[in-house]
């Protein structure tokens, strides 16, 4: 991959690891009422525990692609970002424009997908 397209993927990582990281600090500093004594019923008390789940699973999510962009980046300084990390060819730069962290090729990932359908996995 040319040294150009290299700082234009390092730039957009960056970017995006930037903008998660927002959104995590946003979620952390969210007014989701925590206290269930002052809550006034049942149904309040399950709808905070129901808020409260979905913000985990969201910061997990987050935290996950925080750790694919580091891994992305760590590819760049490497030399081996772009290149599918199952077949070892070269990863379509469309594809890498629409998800820069993705570590397979186009065929290598539907053919995941195919086995995890198969397996349920």
């Amino acid at each position: 991959m040319k040294k150009k397209e290299l700082e234009y993927f390092r730039r957009t990582l960056l970017e995006k690891k930037k903008e998660v990281e927002e959104r995590v600090e946003q979620l952390k500093n969210g007014d989701i009422h925590t206290n269930k004594d002052d809550l006034y019923d049942d149904v309040d008390a399950a709808s905070v525990d129901t808020d409260h789940n979905l913000l985990f699973r969201i910061r997990g999510r987050e935290a996950h692609l925080i750790k694919k962009i580091g891994e992305a980046l760590e590819q760049i300084d490497a030399g081996t970002y772009g290149i599918c990390a199952e077949c070892g060819e070269k990863i379509n730069i469309e594809r890498l424009k629409a998800r820069p962290v993705a570590p397979l090729c186009i065929a290598c990932k539907e053919e995941q997908e195919k086995m995890e359908k198969r397996t349920g996995k």
